[in-house]
C-alpha cells in the first residue's frame, strides 16, 4: 500500500499531479486523482504528486504537504550566488585539526540525500568516519596494508606513486594519503542500482557544495579510493560497506586550515552544438 490519500475539501481537480507523474499511474477520471490498487506497485515514490500541489491536497507514503518546505521565491538562491559558489570551490589540501560537529555533518548528509538519483532509488549508503582519531587509525591500517604490497612486489603498475606515499609520511608524518582531513565520507549503492556509480557522485557533489555553505572544505580523494576500493580491500569490510556495493567515490572534509581569496580562469569550455 502507499497510501495515496486527497483532501477532497482543497482539491480543485486541476490533474498537475497526474500529468506531472512519472510512472503514469494516477488518473483523473473520476475528477478527483486515484491510483488504482494494481497499478501502486509501479510508484517510484518521487513524491512529484505532494510536491507540485498547489493546494496541499496531496499525500503519499505517509508524507503530506505540512512536511515539506514552502518554495517561496524569495528563499530561492540568487543566479549570482550559485555562481560564486561554482567558481569559488577548490580541492582543500589543508585542515583544522579538529571535528565538526556531529549535528552539522548530519544535517550536511540529510541535505545531500535530495540529490537525484536513477529511477528514483535511493539506495545510497553513506559510510561516515566522524571522528579524526578513527581517521589516524584507518590511515595506520592504510599504511600497512600499502608497504606490504610493496614489499611482496604485489603493487600493481602504474601505482608506483604510493612508495612515496608511505615515505612522506614515515619520514616527515605529511598526510598524502588522506590529506590531513578530520572526516571522511565513502558513499556507496548496490551494483543492481539502475545507476549506483552516478549516483554516488551526484551525491556527493551535493553534499560537497552545500558543505560550502557552512565554511567547510572538502576533497575529493582518489587516493583514498584506490586504498579502499582496490589496494587494501580489508579497509571495505573494516569500514562496514557491503561487497555488493560499489564504492562511488571517497570524499574528506572538515574546516579548512587555509582561506582562498578569490575566484580563478578556467579556459573556455568544448561544446559542441548540434544543429
Amino acid at each position: 500500500m502507499i497510501d495515496f490519500t486527497i483532501d477532497v475539501e482543497t482539491c480543485i481537480g486541476c490533474g498537475q499531479c497526474a500529468s506531472d507523474c512519472p510512472a503514469m499511474i494516477i488518473s483523473m477520471e473520476t475528477g478527483i486523482p486515484t491510483i488504482a490498487p494494481d497499478l501502486e506497485q509501479f510508484c517510484i515514490r518521487c513524491m512529484h504528486c505532494v510536491a507540485i500541489c498547489s493546494e496541499g491536497s496531496v499525500s503519499i507514503h505517509g508524507y503530506g504537504p505540512q512536511e515539506g518546505l514552502v518554495l517561496a521565491s524569495e528563499q530561492v538562491t540568487k543566479p549570482e550566488q550559485l555562481e560564486m559558489l561554482i567558481k569559488g570551490r577548490r580541492s582543500v589540501r589543508n585542515y583544522q585539526d579538529e571535528n565538526l560537529d556531529p549535528q552539522l555533518i548530519d544535517k550536511l548528509i540529510e541535505v545531500a540525500s535530495h540529490a537525484p538519483s536513477g529511477h528514483n532509488d535511493r539506495q545510497l549508503l553513506y559510510t561516515l568516519v566522524d571522528d579524526k582519531g578513527v581517521v589516524y587509525d584507518l590511515r595506520e591500517e592504510a599504511i600497512d596494508g600499502l608497504e606490504k604490497l610493496i614489499e611482496e612486489k604485489k603493487l600493481p603498475e602504474g601505482m608506483e606513486m604510493f612508495v612515496d606515499i608511505i615515505k612522506a609520511w614515515k619520514n616527515s608524518g605529511t598526510d598524502i594519503l588522506f590529506r590531513g582531513a578530520p572526516h571522511l565520507l565513502v558513499v556507496s549503492a548496490p551494483q543492481e542500482n539502475a545507476a549506483p556509480l552516478q549516483d554516488c557522485l551526484i551525491a556527493l557533489t551535493t553534499f560537497e557544495l552545500y558543505a560550502q555553505t557552512y565554511g567547510i572544505g572538502t576533497i575529493w580523494n582518489g587516493l583514498a579510493m584506490l586504498t579502499i576500493s582496490e589496494l587494501v580491500p580489508a579497509l571495505k569490510k573494516k569500514l562496514g560497506i557491503p561487497e555488493d556495493h560499489q564504492i562511488g567515490y571517497v570524499m574528506g572534509f572538515g574546516y579548512p586550515a587555509i582561506q582562498y581569496e578569490r575566484t580563478i580562469k578556467r579556459d573556455k569550455p568544448q561544446v559542441h552544438r548540434v544543429s
